[in-house]
């Protein structure tokens, strides 16, 4: 079969051939469609995140849609989204035109969305979902910081804020592109990073206060979103884009009775994730979850790697592998 082959850490992968995957025991056949490209395939591939480096060769891909070919617990022909583990635990992705996937990480699709927009919003929203109904159970009529508004989880996050009846949603973004992105998928306002006083224009953007904080990056951004959080606010970190480590005021923590929390898709169970991924692909179905994205050609996949690596991407880039049901 055809497959994106990484063959080098640190090195792009290449399309070449690569033994087709044979299943076991509780375990499906996809035949993939699309495939986003994420942080977390570079990072694995990279050989230095704290899974250690994979061996090698191997496929990258740690999302994709696609349709099943052989199952005993799924019908053949029904569109699936699944998660893999390949760059993290032996084993190759969706990076290729057959992938092997655990049973329980497939979730059956019944939705009018396009294969690659699934892809592109794929564990994302997931997240997304999860970070703002079930971490910080937003309520109708709070206010929504999201931090990192231009990437797949701020925009996810930013039309589901909207669904789940916000009173305000403002973002933040590094870019005048990313800006446009965020206010794409609902942003009431942007604040774009730059020098100055972070936490004064925050203030000025959301009125002095808000009630939930997507955070996504962590870092210098975290501890001046932290101090506009209101009397029972929320702040979710998911993430350290911006760094690892954020200063945040006892004061303001303990006389607000503010939270700060942290989440990851990994601690989901398999019905949480399938019917996030479900409500999450039901909006997309409306339009009021957007996550901006461009298909590559499989066969493309070394320039899309370095595109993504150096970050020259518009948006999400999802690898088109099979022709779509």
């Amino acid at each position: 079969m055809r497959a994106a082959v990484l063959r080098s850490h640190g090195e792009a992968p290449v399309h070449a051939e690569h033994p087709e995957p044979v299943r076991s025991e509780s375990q499906s056949i996809v035949r993939v469609t699309a495939a986003p490209v994420v942080p977390l395939d570079l990072l694995c591939a990279s050989g230095t995140s704290y899974f250690g480096p994979p061996e090698l060769p191997y496929v990258p891909g740690v999302q994709g849609v696609g349709v099943v070919e052989q199952s005993d617990a799924v019908t053949a022909g029904t569109k699936v989204f699944f998660a893999t583990s390949a760059g993290m635990s032996p084993g190759d992705g969706s990076f290729a035109e057959l992938c092997v996937v655990p049973d329980d990480d497939l979730v059956v699709l019944d939705t009018s969305v396009p294969d690659a927009e699934a892809a592109a919003i794929g564990l994302s929203g997931v997240a997304a979902w999860m970070v703002l109904t079930w971490r910080a159970q937003l309520r109708p009529g709070e206010r929504v910081l999201v931090l990192g508004g231009g990437g797949a989880v701020g925009q996810a996050a930013i039309g589901l804020a909207r669904v789940l009846e916000a009173s305000q949603v403002v973002a933040v973004c590094r870019s005048e592109e990313a800006r446009r992105r965020a206010l794409t998928a609902g942003a009431d306002d942007v604040v774009i990073l730059t020098d100055g006083e972070l936490t004064a224009r925050l203030a000025d953007a959301t009125g002095g206060a808000v009630d939930v904080v997507v955070d996504p990056v962590f870092g210098p951004v975290a501890t001046a979103a932290a101090r506009l959080l209101a009397p029972g606010g929320r702040l979710v970190n998911l993430g350290g884009a911006s760094g690892d480590e954020a200063t945040f005021s006892s004061a303001i923590l303990r006389s607000r009775s503010a939270s700060i929390l942290g989440y990851t898709n990994n601690a989901l169970t398999r019905d949480q994730r399938s019917d996030a991924l479900t409500a999450v692909l039901r909006y997309a179905e409306t339009g009021a979850v957007t996550v901006a994205h461009e298909t590559v050609a499989l066969t493309d996949i070394t320039t899309a790697w370095r595109r993504q690596s150096t970050g020259q991407t518009s948006g999400r880039l999802v690898l088109t592998v099979s022709a779509s049901g």
